[in-house]
């Protein structure tokens, strides 16, 4: 029952034009590989729009465990009713966590495009610079797998808790032994996002990096 919030990739905030001498393939490498990139921000909309009502819903269930722990087992009727909403919070928790891996799915997609457009790069530094771009991205998809892993756990896990509750004759210490196991699982997910965030706040600035590489004049907007 851990809030926890991705950040996103983001776009260029600034207006650009290119500046760039020499041949024209090589300005149209770099128009394309400025487009795919975008293209991979575009993908990962929806995966934005999944944060928020994420957070709300887990602030949600944690105030419906807040008020199950204040009651005590002897007003089971009302625990029932309130674990009941906790399982409807939970469903709609995992229809979000879906629409992000789906998101994430497409960016991925987008982003074979990018590696493929670096392969067409003749610039030294500018493959470099797209090398590293790179590397932080795949690192990034690999973090966001094992995140949305561990949260899924963590949502198994949250279910289980409140099908616990509401077994009348559940014992106090199967509770707290399942409840000591939820809070590990949240840890993991909580530093799994944390290394996230880190890594999507890298790939942005590698980015930018690349841009200002390949000769981008990037004016704000």
């Amino acid at each position: 029952m851990s809030i926890v919030r991705m950040n996103r990739i983001t776009t260029l905030i600034f207006a650009i034009s290119f500046l760039l001498t020499g041949c024209v393939s090589k300005e149209e490498t770099t128009e394309r590989m400025y487009q795919a990139l975008e293209n991979v921000v575009e993908a990962e909309e929806p995966f934005e729009e999944q944060q928020e009502p994420l957070v709300e819903l887990e602030k949600q269930e944690k105030e419906i465990y807040n008020q199950i722990m204040a009651l005590g087992m002897k007003q089971h009727d009302e625990i029932v009713k309130l674990a009941d909403e906790a399982l409807s919070i939970i469903d709609k928790r995992r229809g979000h966590l879906q629409k992000e891996i789906d998101s994430i799915n497409a960016s991925k997609t987008e982003f074979k495009q990018v590696e493929e457009i670096k392969n067409e790069i003749d610039d030294t530094e500018q493959k470099k610079k797209a090398a590293e771009l790179m590397e932080v991205m795949r690192d990034r998809y690999k973090v966001h797998n094992q995140l949305t892993k561990d949260y899924t756990s963590a949502l198994d896990h949250d279910k289980e808790l409140y099908l616990m509750l509401k077994n009348e004759s559940v014992s106090y210490e199967k509770l707290e032994d399942h409840v000591t196991n939820l809070n590990t699982i949240y840890q993991k997910v909580y530093d799994a996002n944390e290394e996230f965030n880190a890594l999507t706040a890298q790939y942005n600035e590698k980015k930018l990096e690349f841009y200002e590489e390949a000769g981008l004049k990037l004016e704000n907007e």
